[in-house]
């Protein structure tokens, strides 16, 4: 069984990296929106690297954590790490 994992679970991933409670707005079309503009600094995706990997067992080094600018990239990317956890 795979584990499947929605674009709210990212937005609550990304609040907790950065420290923010549920009441921040990450509401609207951001998968696309680049996560300087969205107010997440480099410091804040390391943190949600951490807690995916903590949540979800996917790790992303630095050189793909560097490459990823937007949510939806995120998303992918934690997807396609755990499609590749339940085949292998």
């Amino acid at each position: 069984m795979s584990v499947q994992v929605s674009v709210t679970d990212l937005k609550d991933i990304l609040r907790e990296a950065a420290g923010e409670d549920e009441s921040v707005a990450l509401e609207g079309d951001v998968l696309d929106a680049d996560f300087a503009d969205l107010g997440y600094d480099s410091l804040a995706l390391l943190e949600a690297a951490a807690v995916i990997s903590r949540r979800y067992g996917v790790k992303l080094s630095d050189d793909e954590l560097e490459n990823i600018t937007t949510p939806r990239q995120l998303l992918t990317h934690l997807q396609n790490g755990l499609s590749a956890a339940a085949g292998a």
